[in-house]
Order: structure tokens, then C-alpha cells, then sequence
């Protein structure tokens, strides 16, 4: 049997089409740090009305044609928009502290700014921040995901619609493309006026 010779954006596409990715060591973007305080879920039963009532901030790898950069965005869970974000090629907290001021610098401030339990979010360079303007500190419970959904399908779109389809060669590349493509997303994106937080958490 022979074979066709096809390029590595070609492969990417086709398996996004297939709904197929591959299998390797993936690094970890949630990392506890001893000490840290964590604060308590603040969003079940809320009911989100407005823009600024609710921020959320994570963080997601980003694979390269060799290696990965890390890829920080502070989200209005009302509107959906990305309201900052960052690339780095380290996964210090300074890198977050850096979009949640550009964030705040921008677009006022929030009644209530949720995170996941990682380093980054939960040392006092990050929270001191928040502390300072007065904002309510949430953290998701434990490995529970779907309480920052609206993270995390941002993150499959940027995936899926944005980085498998490419293979960036440099850091700069990467920022221009991805750059791109939120822009894009904060246009196209159609949000409802009204979201109530579920009560149940699947984990």
C-alpha cells in the first residue's frame, strides 16, 4: 500500500474533523501551592445580569510547532467578552497579575472575580490586587471544571477553531494569530441577557 505525503496543517485539520487529538504529556496549568488561602465559591445560585458583575480568569497551554507558551485571559461572564489577555512562555504569577491590571485598567471593576485554584491566583501578589479594589475573591472547588464553564468553552473554541489548525513557529506568531482570533471571537459571539450559576455541581 502507498501512502500520500501531507503537511502538518493538513493532519491537524483532519483530525479536528475527525474529533480525534493526539496522546501525550500534557503540562499542568493548576498547580495548589501549600499555604496559599484558598476562598470559597462564591457563583452557585447567582444570577448574572449585567457586564462587571462577574469576571473569571484562567489559563491554558498553547502547543507550537516545538514547544508551548501559556495563554491567560480575564472573561465578563455576562458578556462573554475577553477583556484581557496575555501569552507568556513561563507560567509565573506575575504574567496574570500583569492581565488582571491591564483588565481593570480598561474596564472598571467587578462585584465578584473567580479563579481556579492555581499558584498563580491564589498567592498574595494576585489576590492583594484584588483585595485592594475591594472585589469579592471566588475560587472553584477542587478539580470541579464546570465551575468556570464559561472558561473553558472559550478555551475549546480557541483550541479547536484557532491553535489545531495551526503550528506556530515563534512566540510573536503566536501572539498575532491568537491576537486575531479573540478579536474575532468578542465580535461574534451572541451572549444571553440573563445566567443563573446551577445549583449542582458535576464533577
Amino acid at each position: 500500500m502507498q501512502g500520500c505525503k501531507i503537511g502538518r496543517r493538513h493532519v491537524k485539520t483532519l483530525m479536528r474533523r475527525m474529533g480525534i487529538e493526539a496522546l501525550y504529556r500534557r503540562p499542568r496549568t493548576t498547580k495548589p501551592e501549600p499555604g496559599h488561602k484558598i476562598y470559597p465559591y462564591l457563583l452557585r445560585g447567582m444570577e448574572v445580569t449585567r457586564p462587571n458583575q462577574v469576571w473569571a480568569m484562567d489559563i491554558t497551554y498553547i502547543p507550537m510547532a516545538r514547544g508551548f507558551v501559556y495563554l491567560a485571559v480575564v472573561l465578563d461572564w455576562f458578556s462573554r467578552r475577553v477583556l484581557s489577555w496575555r501569552v507568556s512562555i513561563t507560567m509565573e504569577a506575575a504574567f496574570c497579575v500583569e492581565t488582571l491590571q491591564d483588565a481593570l485598567a480598561r474596564h472598571g471593576k467587578p462585584d465578584v472575580f473567580n479563579t481556579d485554584q492555581g499558584s498563580q491566583f491564589t498567592g498574595s501578589a494576585f489576590t492583594g490586587v484584588l483585595a485592594n479594589n475591594g472585589i469579592a475573591i471566588s475560587m472553584d472547588g477542587k478539580g470541579a471544571w464546570r465551575d468556570n464553564v464559561f472558561v473553558e468553552r472559550l478555551w475549546r473554541s480557541v483550541k479547536y477553531e484557532e491553535v489545531y489548525l495551526r503550528a506556530y513557529d515563534s512566540v510573536s506568531e503566536a501572539l498575532a494569530s491568537i491576537g486575531r482570533y479573540l478579536d474575532f471571537y468578542n465580535r461574534a459571539s451572541e451572549h444571553p441577557s440573563v445566567y443563573v450559576v446551577e445549583e449542582k455541581r458535576v464533577c
